[in-house]
């Protein structure tokens, strides 16, 4: 499969209680970190793939938001490329401490879009 959404993120002001609001909502497993919230969607029930993603508070704007993450084979590229088709880089390859490197460009309607390398 070429290109899959690998991640998602949940924004807010408050992780704790974004947190427990989703963990009460879906039942997901929940594990807290310094700088985010793990999430673990997969379920005996569940009806498709599940894919993991976090909750994070930044501090700043944007404070509530969703994005999803396209893994994909270097970052940099693939903002290239949307940038060629129309769209904007919103945040440039950011290197995260366990190696991988993620970016957010916008599209042509303004939707932030992740993008995840293992580069």
């Amino acid at each position: 499969m070429p290109n899959p959404v690998v991640h998602f993120e949940i924004g807010c002001r408050d992780r704790e209680k974004s947190t427990a609001f989703y963990q009460q909502l879906f039942d997901w497993e929940m594990t807290s970190g310094p700088m985010s919230t793990d999430i673990r969607t997969d379920a005996e029930n569940a009806v498709a793939q599940a894919i993991g993603g976090h909750i994070v508070s930044l501090g700043h704007e944007p404070f509530h938001y969703t994005n999803f993450y396209v893994g994909v084979s270097n970052a940099a590229e693939y903002l290239a490329r949307a940038e060629a088709l129309g769209g904007k880089t919103l945040v440039p390859p950011i290197k995260l401490p366990n190696g991988s490197t993620f970016a957010w460009f916008s599209d042509i309607d303004g939707n932030t879009v992740g993008l995840l390398s293992q580069e």
